[in-house]
């Protein structure tokens, strides 16, 4: 289910209204299920078939924070979303694909911040240290959510991680004007910074409350890797 993300309007920060500093958006005002391509995209059938997945995610989320994310069945998720178990599985073919829409509806929050604070030609630091603040925002005001779901949904995030191409897209582009070193592997470069991001965030969500002040952390470990990449004009 999760797409390795392109150089697309989803990922790719462009001219908007707010600055990074204000608040996330309330996902109201952000697309919950992208509709797919083609002419169909806006009709009755597809809209009635993105509230149902809607439903089966919110029915989900709440009963992993309920009962846990290994406890819950597709059963239950059926249940108390009122629709059959075929349902479900036609939408959520496996119960991580819940992990994997959580994770992705995430970076959709931060990619529309993003898109609405004129980043797009911003050097690479100001747009990371943008990017890391946004995902601290969202782990500490949905902290319950990040101590059940992000532990089960490590081994998917790690593996082929979206997060980490959107960072290596990020650090391509930066390379490319200049302001990271040529022999940079930006993919490389990209997992290091997603990795040292999961990790953190694992670190924590150990503790309550929290031993280190989030956005710090992960504004620092941008800050570190920057450094460490070369950016002209910014010696470690």
């Amino acid at each position: 289910m999760t797409q390795k993300p392109t150089r697309s309007a989803a990922t790719t920060p462009s001219a908007g209204a707010r600055g990074y500093g204000s608040s996330v958006p309330p996902v109201e005002e952000l697309a919950r299920s992208p509709a797919p391509a083609g002419p169909a995209a806006g009709g009755r059938r597809e809209r009635r078939r993105r509230e149902i997945r809607d439903r089966l995610y919110d029915t989900a989320i709440e009963l992993f924070l309920e009962q846990g994310y290994e406890r819950t069945s597709m059963d239950e998720i059926a249940d108390r979303a009122d629709v059959a178990r075929t349902t479900v599985f036609n939408h959520y073919p496996r119960k991580f694909e819940f992990l994997n829409e959580w994770g992705a509806r995430r970076r959709a929050k931060v990619a529309a911040e993003l898109t609405r604070s004129h980043l797009n030609d911003k050097p690479i630091d100001v747009v990371l240290a943008s990017y890391m603040r946004l995902l601290a925002r969202l782990n500490v005001e949905h902290r319950a959510e990040t101590k059940e779901l992000m532990p089960a949904s490590l081994a998917f995030s790690l593996s082929r991680s979206p997060m980490a191409s959107i960072f290596a897209d990020y650090i391509q582009r930066a390379q490319d004007r200049g302001e990271v070193r040529g022999e940079v592997d930006p993919h490389q470069a990209g997992e290091m910074l997603a990795s040292t991001y999961f990790a953190t965030i694992i670190r924590w969500a150990d503790e309550d409350p929290p031993a280190f002040d989030l956005t710090e952390a992960l504004t620092g470990s941008a800050r570190l890797l920057l450094q460490g990449i070369g950016i002209p004009g910014q010696e470690g």
